[in-house]
């Protein structure tokens, strides 16, 4: 059996379908506190009919629920989070309770589960924080890395920036040392730039989401900055490929963190998706611009080297490839995202 920690966000409802599809069973654990999760747990249950238990659980104070899950699980994928910098600006305590407390209680809940499950963490490529002394350059659309093409290693030292960073970077720290000390299954992926189906992205998270779905509802696309930052991006189904491959190939991964991103081959800069969101659509998109935000990276970009050597991981979906998709699916389910007044 899977566990699935925010299991009917965007990534966990890819993830659990692609499991119920191999004919797996799924335990979802989610508060649904987020919009789309409602939706996305009528989605799982309409299309799967056995094999899926949807459980309302808040990892911060649900433990009892946790150990009695895990206990029968095989492996846990802690996806459970606040995913916004600003919100955690805003609400520092908030967003400490859930991404650094809700770890440690996820943590200690697989400790005491019998059978000691895998646990693969979602981190965040924010743990490296704002990297000012790597030297950029700029070009028409965008800019790049002066002296390193092939992006961020993992051994780059980390500088947590911001509530979010610091909250998210606690719960990295602790999934690693859990392995250290307790002998956990636990393995850290530091995401950068997840977007698929089934994400209703918001203007604070969840950039190339929200930039399509507005694309296509027809509202003004606000670009903070110069719109040249650029990140590497990953279409959720790589994504939930490394999940896989990182699960079967536990001897090799266990204790070990690992960047997955789109990696240098799949960056786009904000004026870039915005340009290929016009090609789509066949007209101009409405945008401003407005100051850039605080502590915003002009670069990011994750070196994806080791996920392959250790488990022949690598992204198989182009940037573009993965942004037309979204874009489809959007279309295809305008009524259903208008519904949920994003806006």
């Amino acid at each position: 059996m899977k566990a699935i920690t925010g299991g009917v966000g965007f990534i966990g409802t890819n993830l659990a379908e692609h499991f119920l599809e191999k004919g797996e069973k799924v335990v979802v654990l989610d508060n649904f506190s987020r919009k789309g999760t409602k939706e996305n747990k009528e989605y799982l249950k309409k299309k799967f009919s056995k094999n899926l238990e949807i459980m309302k659980c808040d990892i911060r104070t649900d433990s009892n629920k946790m150990e009695k899950v895990f206990s029968e699980a095989e492996a846990v994928y802690h996806l459970a989070a606040q995913v916004a910098v600003t919100t955690s600006v805003k609400n520092p305590r908030e967003d400490f309770e859930i991404n650094a407390l809700g770890t440690f209680n996820v943590l200690e809940a697989i400790r005491k589960s019998k059978n000691n499950p895998i646990l693969i963490y979602s981190s965040t490529n924010k743990v490296y924080g704002g990297m000012e002394e790597v030297k950029i350059t700029e070009k028409n659309k965008r800019y790049e890395y002066e002296e390193i093409p092939k992006g961020i290693k993992e051994d780059r030292l980390l500088d947590f920036h911001s509530p979010y960073g610091c909250s998210k970077g606690t719960g990295d720290q602790y999934v690693r040392d859990y392995e250290r000390i307790y002998g956990l299954n636990s393995i850290v992926f530091r995401q950068s730039c997840i977007y698929g189906k089934r994400q209703f992205g918001i203007e604070d998270q969840g950039w190339v989401a929200w930039f399509t779905i507005a694309s296509i509802l027809g509202k003004k696309i606000t670009i903070y900055g110069d719109g040249k930052q650029i990140r590497d991006v990953l279409y959720a189904n790589d994504l939930v490929s490394a999940f896989k491959l990182a699960t079967e190939k536990i001897k090799e991964t266990k204790g070990k963190i690992f960047n997955i991103g789109g990696g240098p081959e799949n960056t786009m800069s904000l004026l870039e998706l915005l340009s290929f969101l016009e090609e789509l659509l066949g007209k101009k998109i409405e945008d401003r611009f407005d100051d850039w935000r605080p502590r915003d990276q002009p670069v990011y970009v994750s070196n994806i080297e080791k996920a392959e050597k250790v488990f022949g991981w690598k992204p198989k979906t182009s940037a573009k490839e993965g942004v037309k998709t979204l874009f489809n699916w959007v279309k295809e389910n305008k009524k259903e995202i208008e519904s949920l007044k994003l806006f």
